[in-house]
């Protein structure tokens, strides 16, 4: 009899914590703030949702967000691998900065200056150059991950500023245009090029060791090391990957408004890009990430830019909201916050 009842006691109590679980999933927070944005704006913004069809392609606010977080996306995913390894990246607009600098100078007017294949390639090769930079300076030499970056943050917009003589770079060659500003399918050929960079990404940090071994140099470097891993080449790597899906946003950027500004062009994207990866439940004290996570985040700095400017608040009004969810966050990820909300629940 006693048996019977424990087990009709038990029984509701294991199929609670079934209805439970989904709920203490990391990314539903993130989900539930994207969705109470898109409904903010459903009721707020007319039209937000309607999609029409021109010349072949997708049009409408969301097709738009889209493109316009596709930047965001690229520089989020490379963050959130830095951040893994309890690093930071405070470079990451500069080196937006340099990368569009350099693809739209190689490649110029009407008539490219040299083949756009191999002037994209310079680009990149540039961007490559800042990461491995960074690494040699957090990995070799242990400078602090934000003193090291902080030094290509001036150093590379004032590179970028030096090639163009503070001026604006204008590109006339139609096919660059389509990296940033085509559609393929209908749909924008960016969300592609994140695509692509999301999924070899995903597939290298699931299918591969390498996952693991980020989290063993987030969690603890020291044993990681004392285990046999390379934490030095690992962390060079993080930081040359970030900086490579820097240049792609940069790059991006450029294509899509047919210039490369050096004073303006990624300017403050690494923050946009560390509270896109802290949004999606990246823990700033390295060892747990999410890209999808990070994807989410993106989408909803991008959403709540976007309503926003819809509304007709303010711009400045955005970086009030942002520091104010860069606040929260920061809090919530706090040790010492947790254990306050336990004690008092």
């Amino acid at each position: 009899m006693n048996a019977r009842a424990t087990e009709a006691a038990v029984k509701p109590t294991a199929q609670a914590g079934k209805r439970t679980t989904w709920l203490q999933h990391p990314l539903v927070r993130p989900l539930g703030a994207l969705v109470a944005l898109l409904l903010v704006d459903a009721f707020l913004v007319p039209g937000f949702f309607h999609l029409e069809v021109k010349e072949g392609h997708l049009y409408g606010a969301i097709v738009d967000i889209l493109n316009r977080a596709a930047p965001l996306m690229l520089a989020a995913l490379g963050m959130t691998l830095v951040i893994a390894t309890r690093g930071i990246d405070i470079s990451v607009g500069a080196v937006v900065a340099l990368s569009g600098t350099v693809s739209a100078m190689l490649i110029g007017g009407s008539t490219p200056n040299m083949p756009m294949a191999l002037a994209l390639a310079a680009s990149l090769g540039v961007a490559l150059l800042c990461g491995l930079w960074n690494g040699v300076l957090v990995a070799g030499i242990k400078l602090q991950p934000i003193v090291a970056t902080l030094i290509l943050m001036v150093a590379g917009r004032g590179l970028a500023q030096l090639l163009t003589d503070g001026q604006i770079v204008t590109v006339y060659y139609e096919p660059f245009f389509f990296l940033g500003g085509g559609y393929l399918a209908g749909l924008p050929f960016s969300l592609f090029v994140v695509a692509a960079v999301f999924a070899v990404t995903l597939l290298l940090v699931k299918k591969t060791a390498l996952g693991l071994f980020i989290q063993a140099v987030g969690i603890n470097p020291v044993a990681a090391r004392l285990a046999g891993l390379r934490t030095a080449t690992l962390i060079t790597f993080v930081y040359v990957f970030c900086s490579a899906c820097a240049g792609l946003a940069g790059m991006l950027i450029t294509s899509n408004i047919k210039s490369a500004d050096a004073n303006n062009a990624g300017l403050l994207l690494e923050l946009d890009a560390i509270l896109a990866v802290t949004l999606g439940g990246t823990s700033l004290a390295g060892g747990k990430f999410s890209l999808v996570g990070s994807m989410i985040g993106a989408l909803i700095i991008q959403t709540l830019t976007s309503t926003i400017y819809s509304l007709g608040v303010p711009p400045e009004v955005n970086m009030v909201v942002k520091s104010i969810v860069v606040f929260v966050v920061c809090i919530s990820q706090s040790s010492e916050f947790k254990t306050i909300l336990r004690r008092s629940a």
